[in-house]
């Protein structure tokens, strides 16, 4: 992974790659099967509103769009981005030109240079030195496209275009990317930018990450690499990034095995994970296990407020819930929290005598119909509570699902009481996202029915709240304790 060639880049380059006034797709093609067709369909499809061009080596007409037989042929100062599906032995001579027509960036999709051994690198050198003569900033090549909401920019030779959100990705790997974007259409927790950054031959990783630092359309970096050359330089860099934001990162090539295959994808050599490991720690960098760990803490910096210490509340309506999450938090770096006498005092008031009076806070079976507002409202309002994991969402909707297909819907009073319980998850849901923003504590809803039945009214609920509904209460966990991670850095770099 390059680190050296920064310096060069200006805000008005990444301005050109995210925000363009006008696109060319390089190569264009009329065939449904060619990336040359396919990051064309996909750009108009996103709804780009800036000026889209195409060049094809007979003219034909793709999509609706007159394509020319070549960059010569294109308006001068009307076009930003250039994105290349042009085989590799065409795009020198295609960059010379792009910067005849004050084209500022250029994402190269096509393979055969610095993955593809001896021939390929010094390929891939030119292509760096005639970009930077050219005054054009290079992404890939080898890569699979770039992302924009606040654009609606979708310039990727795959799919899907996410919702428009405040994650900006940054990925060595293309498919990682598809990944974060998969994740995003599927939480509804939306992403501002997101690029492959391929063989990252003149702009790595950290290079994104730096503008996402500085963009207020992202609120948070998500990331995933494999290789590091200068490990000194990354660190630095990633520690200056998140000491303005948040910063996930997931690394390929933790093992032996993995490293070999990083190499064999990117070219790149990947380093020592115990040593990553430390750095990222010291740095502030949030480092995930896996993609989905990755997403989801994420996705969490995103949509919760920090925690201002480690105090964990579960709330749950079952007791073997509340244990299981409380085992992970001990776990954890977080603590679960004595209950102060005065909050138990205040619980009393809403439950019954059987309740735990005791964290977890199990329920007991005695809500009525505000109680589980009125004591979320009562936890999250104590100055000892940091956080809140609530439990049991969707229940209630559950059996309604059931009595709704049942055979004796909609008589004996059955649409009465579906309509009473789906009603009341929702606004389970609506009173979790309302105090967690009232009260600035994060407040994460738990439940496998956030999988398992994605449209009932709980999960629906909390995705429409913009927030994230966790499949269990161990990821609910993860998440949190790496808000709280972060946290610890920030009060370490005050």
């Amino acid at each position: 992974m390059s680190l050296t060639r920064s310096s060069t880049h200006t805000d008005a380059h990444f301005e050109a790659l995210f925000n363009p006034r006008g696109v060319v797709v390089a190569g264009a093609s009329t065939h449904p099967g060619k990336f040359g067709f396919v990051s064309l369909h996909n750009l108009l499809s996103s709804g780009y509103e800036g000026k889209v061009f195409a060049t094809n080596r007979d003219g034909a007409e793709v999509l609706g769009v007159q394509s020319v037989p070549s960059i010569d042929d294109l308006p001068e100062g009307e076009i930003d981005l250039v994105f290349v599906c042009t085989p590799a032995k065409a795009n020198v001579q295609l960059l010379r030109a792009c910067g005849g027509k004050g084209i500022k960036a250029a994402f190269i999709t096509s393979a055969g240079y610095g993955e593809a051994g001896p021939a390929g690198i010094e390929a891939q050198a030119e292509l760096v030195a005639v970009a930077a003569e050219e005054g054009i900033l290079l992404a890939g090549p080898n890569g699979q496209g770039v992302v924009s909401t606040p654009s609606s920019l979708c310039a990727q030779i795959v799919a899907p275009y996410p919702p428009r959100g405040v994650i900006g990705v940054a990925s060595q790997s293309g498919n990682f990317v598809s990944s974060f974007l998969n994740w995003s259409t599927q939480t509804g927790v939306g992403i501002s930018r997101a690029v492959s950054a391929g063989n990252a031959a003149a702009t790595a990783v950290p290079d994104f990450l730096e503008f996402y630092a500085n963009d207020p359309e992202t609120k948070v970096g998500l990331s995933y690499v494999e290789g590091i050359q200068d490990g000194r330089a990354f660190f630095e860099r990633m520690k200056a990034i998140a000491a303005k934001k948040p910063l996930v990162v997931v690394k390929g090539g933790a093992t032996a095995g993995g490293a070999q295959a990083a190499a064999s994808h990117t070219g790149s050599l990947a380093s020592d994970d115990r040593v990553f490991d430390g750095a990222m720690r010291q740095a502030g960098v949030i480092r995930a296990s896996t993609v989905e760990e990755a997403f989801e803490a994420a996705a969490t910096f995103a949509t919760q407020p920090i925690p201002r210490g480690n105090q964990v509340v579960v709330m749950t309506t079952a007791g073997g819930w509340g244990v299981v999450t409380a085992d992970a938090i001990h776990q954890s770096d977080l603590e679960l929290l004595t209950l102060p006498e005065d909050l138990v005092d205040l619980i009393d008031t809403k439950l019954p005598p059987r309740w735990s009076k005791n964290n977890p806070v199990d329920l007991a079976g005695g809500e009525t119909r505000d109680t589980i507002p009125e004591v979320m409202e009562m936890i999250a309002s104590h100055h000892d509570v940091d956080a809140i994991i609530y439990l049991g969402l969707g229940i209630q909707s559950n059996q309604a699902k059931m009595m709704r297909q049942g055979h004796f819907y909609p008589d004996h009073g059955l649409e009465r009481i579906v309509d009473y319980h789906e009603r009341q998850d929702r606004r389970f849901a609506e009173a979790a996202a309302d105090i967690s923003e009232r009260t600035g504590k994060p407040i994460m809803t738990a439940s496998e029915i956030a999988i398992t039945d994605p449209d009932n009214a709980g999960p629906a609920a909390v995705r429409r709240s913009g927030r994230l509904c966790y499949a269990s209460a161990n990821r609910a966990v993860t998440a949190l304790e790496h808000l709280w991670h972060y946290r610890q850095f920030q009060q370490r770099a005050s």
